[in-house]
């Protein structure tokens, strides 16, 4: 008898006692589904939850996310990330056909700490305006989207003007031939320059700026609101910091060339943040953003947070998403700064 032979009747054999052992279950091909079951992908898993599972920073970073506010309905946060997440959960609503709407359910968490649940496995995606063109802003594991904003980057606040004057003293010593990264490492030589810790504007600092007292923040109003060491620079997105010191902390100023355009010192997109391994999801993602890109969806989402005059609690009562009130108390401790520890 040969070996095929052998084997097939062996395999017969399993799945006839397979059957009688488990007649309760009604077909063999239970048993073997037992043994093997069937593997679900990402998007059919939040399907079955009806539940998106969305990762935001605690802290906050206008225009992307607001404090969280307490209105008639609950305690509500909102922002352009937020109306973004709005846009994921109604296509996945419509891609799973379901009878009640998928929910998307905020996780709050400090921003270092969203890729630690992302590779956990606690968080389907997270947005939190950031991008993964900056070496070191994408950890193994993680996948990050087609852009959803555009043209963003690494921008500069001070509180006084002589550190302007530094700054383009350096550009003048070049002659025309503009070298950004030589100017800001010799205008910023000395000064107290404060960063959030794990965004991108930390790990610019840490490459690129040898000769700085370097002062990490667990939030960007941590760093405005510290007395006991002035801070000289503020360094993060220059969308973030374009919004707050035209609307929020008028005492700052962006730190510009000598013709008033903004001085970047990276260029960034700002991407949704998923896992390496969720390709049903990844796919999902890129195609949902250009199609709101392809509609001009995003270019009025954009416009409506960056651009528009509103009040942001008015639109939090509106068209927030809720946050568990266990949550509240993190959302408005923005945390402390230190210096950081020498080389």
């Amino acid at each position: 008898m040969s070996l095929c032979i052998i084997k097939r009747l062996l395999g017969s054999l399993v799945l006839t006692t397979l059957g009688i052992l488990l007649q309760g279950c009604g077909l063999v091909y239970d048993a073997v589904e037992l043994i093997h079951p069937l593997n679900r992908d990402e998007l059919s898993s939040i399907c079955t939850r009806e539940r998106l599972r969305v990762g935001i920073a605690v802290e906050p970073f206008r225009p992307f996310v607001f404090p969280a506010v307490y209105t008639d309905e609950g305690i509500r946060v909102t922002g352009l990330d937020i109306e973004l997440i709005r846009e994921v959960a109604d296509a996945l609503t419509l891609y799973c056909k379901g009878p009640t709407p998928i929910v998307p359910t905020l996780h709050v968490t400090r921003f270092p700490d969203l890729f630690i649940k992302m590779n956990e496995g606690q968080l389907d995606l997270f947005v939190s305006s950031v991008g993964g063109t900056v070496p070191g802003t994408r950890p193994t594991g993680l996948w990050f989207s087609a852009p959803y904003f555009r043209d963003d980057g690494i921008a500069a606040i001070i509180h006084n003007p002589e550190v302007a004057e530094r700054v383009w003293a350096q550009f003048r010593k070049q002659n025309g031939n503009r070298d950004t990264l030589a100017a800001v490492q010799g205008g910023f030589a000395g000064l107290t320059i404060a960063v959030q810790k794990g965004r991108p504007a930390h790990l610019y600092a840490q490459a690129n700026l040898k000769q700085i007292r370097l002062v990490i923040c667990d939030s960007i109003p941590a760093a405005i609101e510290m007395k006991d060491l002035p801070i000289d620079v503020i360094l993060s997105e220059h969308s973030i910091l374009e919004y707050v010191t035209k609307r929020v902390w008028q005492d700052w100023h962006p730190l510009t060339h000598t013709d008033g355009t903004p001085l970047m010192l990276t260029h960034a997109d700002l991407s949704i943040v998923t896992s390496d391994e969720h390709r049903q999801l990844q796919w999902f993602l890129n195609n949902l953003l250009f199609r709101l890109e392809e509609s001009g969806r995003l270019i009025q989402m954009r416009r409506r947070w960056i651009e528009a005059e509103y009040a942001p609690t008015r639109r939090a009562t509106a068209e927030g998403l809720p946050l568990e009130v266990t949550q509240v108390p993190d959302h408005y401790d923005q945390g402390q700064c230190r210096l950081a520890e020498g080389p």
